[in-house]
């Protein structure tokens, strides 16, 4: 049936997970990147000045 414990994987994540969901995770872990490495950005300016 499945080739692999991968495809199993994605199958049952499938079957949790909403497309919605999923776009609010993939926004929530942007946003948080964004947030991390700017604040990393800025706060290397400011230890330049």
């Amino acid at each position: 049936m499945f080739d692999s414990l991968s495809d199993q994987m994605k199958h049952d994540d499938a079957e949790s997970t909403k497309t919605s969901e999923r776009v609010i995770q993939w926004l929530a872990v942007a946003v948080i990147s964004v947030l991390l490495f700017g604040g990393l950005y800025f706060g290397i300016k400011m230890l330049e000045a």
